[in-house]
């Protein structure tokens, strides 16, 4: 797909604000396992990264899916976290936008697409993730309230966001599996301590994925207002996930190609600096033939991405060019890393190189936003159906 000159142009843009924020701090910050900087992520907001698809009229830039992919994938290039911090105010700002109540959007819905106000996802728990149906957190009425009870785990900047969806159980009956879903939205202060026992918060260590830590959520008879249920009407929430997880597959798309892409530029400078047996190691065939193929491969995740993009943006479901993209990017992602890193020789497992940095984070693809399994199984039952 050839780009116009606006969306070059964006390109270059994000290209020299990773340059300049992202890149100087980003190996120090994944090693230390700190939270990414406020200065980077009000600076992103500055920029408008996290109104990219959202009408003018919502207080949003107003482009397409594209210039969101483009956004994405450069700022992953630089460093995964950075580009993931757009995802979860990607997810609520287009359920609220989609199929929010009109007080939600007057609310809410300026602050997620200004950056204002931070979100996270709770859909995920300990014993159902891709299985939404298999959900038990449950939200009882009481009044003109809700009291959700339950957990939630691997809830990606949990501590640092202001707002979370959470997606609970409003009938329950379990016979209703999916059907008796409700999404809810739930004010909070950004905190490591969270609320307990409103909300209780415990970060989950991990490989890789630093910058935003994950976090299991406890809530018990945690008190949420009536009119903080998205929509209105309660047992929603599965299909209202739906739209929402179009967008969220082609940006993770987007976020692989960027990882992918970033650890094939390390692994091609590496390549002309590298000496053995006199001469840079690019010269020799093994090592040029890695780099065709991991170029090859990085270039059809991406155009594969772009497509799904477009389809996006033309209103039609793409729920299967969504999880297309998804799924080759994140399979060609870890691929490609690990070449990179095998490059990189012995020096590739040390951490006084970049290259593991993307390494660990590539692995995370194949789970995250619906795993590689899932993705294949979707896709081979609409091809099945038709």
């Amino acid at each position: 797909m050839v780009l116009s000159e606006l969306h070059e142009e964006l390109r270059r843009s994000v290209r020299d604000f990773v340059a300049k924020e992202v890149l100087p701090v980003a190996d120090v910050l994944d090693r230390e396992e700190k939270d990414i900087p406020d200065e980077i992520i009000k600076k992103m907001a500055a920029l408008g990264y996290f109104g990219l698809v959202f009408p003018a009229e919502a207080g949003g830039v107003g482009l397409d899916h594209l210039a969101l992919v483009i956004v994405s994938e450069e700022l992953s290039r630089g460093w995964l976290s950075v580009g993931s911090v757009l995802t979860r105010n990607l997810i609520t700002g287009i359920l609220i936008q989609s199929h929010g109540t009109e007080e939600q959007k007057r609310r809410y819905l300026p602050g997620i697409v200004s950056g204002e106000i931070l979100t996270a996802a709770a859909f995920t728990e300990p014993d159902a993730g891709s299985d939404t149906a298999g959900m038990r957190a449950r939200a009882r009425r009481d009044g003109d309230r809700y009291l959700i009870t339950g957990a939630k785990t691997w809830c990606t900047f949990a501590n640092r966001a202001h707002l979370l969806t959470v997606l609970a159980r409003t009938d329950p009956d379990p016979a209703k599996r999916h059907k008796g879903l409700s999404l809810f939205l739930i004010e909070k202060e950004p905190s490591d301590d969270f609320d307990p026992p409103r909300i209780a918060g415990e970060p989950i260590p991990t490989v890789g994925y630093h910058g935003m830590h994950c976090f299991t959520l406890g809530f018990q008879d945690c008190p949420v207002p009536a009119e903080n249920l998205i929509g209105g009407p309660e047992n929603r929430g599965f299909y209202q996930l739906m739209a929402a997880y179009e967008s969220a597959r082609i940006q993770t798309a987007a976020r692989a190609v960027g990882v992918a892409q970033g650890a094939l530029d390390l692994a091609l400078k590496y390549a002309k600096e590298r000496h053995q047996f006199g001469q840079p190691i690019g010269t020799f065939q093994a090592i040029r033939h890695k780099l065709a193929d991991m170029a090859t491969e990085v270039q059809a995740a991406r155009q594969l991405t772009y497509y799904a993009a477009a389809m996006k943006d033309t209103s039609r479901r793409c729920d299967v060019e969504a999880g297309m993209a998804k799924l080759f990017a994140a399979d060609m992602v870890e691929r490609v890393a690990s070449e990179a890193l095998q490059i990189h020789g012995g020096y590739g497992y040390s951490k006084e190189y970049s290259i593991q940095r993307y390494w660990r984070d590539a692995r995370l693809f194949r789970i995250f936003e619906g795993t590689s399994e899932i993705q294949r199984e979707v896709i081979g039952k609409r091809l099945v159906e038709g």
